[in-house]
């Protein structure tokens, strides 16, 4: 029996918050101002901005997410952000801001007992061979530093241009491209000496069992933050899904 968790630990992931989607950017300033103040630690696996130009270009809309979430610290709260895809430009800027505490990807955490492993999820899809590619390239610190040097309307620009060829490679690839490979998930877990992931990225949200080396495993998918919103919620009963609706 898995020993249980003494904390109420919330994992989210995928918000991709932006001005297109203001409903879910005020869904998620309500999470944060209630059902967040009601745990212990927060978990934010990846993506929770759509856009993240660097620490030194904060956009406007960012702000009340900023304000937010520094609230969310000082109550009390223990507040982990990792980099996603789209947000992989967060750095000691944002967490001055925020009071959050960057986490690598990946990470292992002991979750009641059990060593669990932390992922955006990006990683394990190694058939999108063009997009692992891509994630080398713009995680080249060369690469940063030169961006870095950019402007302010240089960097939406490089953005918005990236974005552009990023929605046009997604649509002439299959869904199963973009998924895990299966092989790569046991692979990084072994690696890792754990039985349970929990990661994002895919906006598929379900939890997979298979058997690692004769032993069962269990796989997470945390949900993306669309229509709804969704967490992963450990407590002392285990785990278990959470959503919340927009008002």
């Amino acid at each position: 029996m898995t020993p249980a968790v003494e904390q109420e630990i919330l994992f989210v992931s995928d918000l991709h918050l932006s001005p297109e989607q203001p409903e879910i950017g005020q869904l998620f300033l309500d999470f944060l101002q209630t059902r967040a103040r009601r745990a212990d630690a927060l978990y934010i696996l990846g993506d929770l901005f759509e856009l993240w130009l660097g620490d030194d270009a904060l956009l406007p809309a960012s702000q009340p997410f900023l304000d937010a979430l520094r609230a969310l610290a000082e109550s009390g709260v223990a507040l982990y952000v990792m980099r996603g895809n789209r947000d992989f430009l967060l750095g000691d800027g944002f967490c001055s801001l925020t009071g959050a505490r960057l986490v690598n990807d990946p990470t292992v955490i002991d979750l009641g007992g059990t060593p669990t492993l932390l992922m955006h999820g990006d990683l394990l899809c190694t058939d999108d061979t063009a997009y692992q590619q891509f994630r080398a390239l713009v995680h080249d610190p060369a690469w940063q530093n030169e961006l870095f040097r950019k402007s302010l309307q240089e960097r939406i620009e490089l953005a918005r241009r990236l974005r552009r060829e990023s929605r046009l490679a997604t649509s002439q690839k299959s869904t199963e491209i973009m998924d895990v490979n299966q092989q790569a998930v046991e692979d990084t877990m072994r690696s890792h000496g754990v039985l349970r992931l929990i990661h994002g990225h895919t906006h598929r949200p379900a939890e997979h069992h298979f058997r690692l080396d004769g032993r069962r495993a269990t796989r997470i998918v945390l949900p993306q933050w669309e229509h709804q919103g969704g967490a992963l919620l450990a407590d002392s009963r285990g785990l278990h899904p959470e959503t919340y609706p927009v008002r």
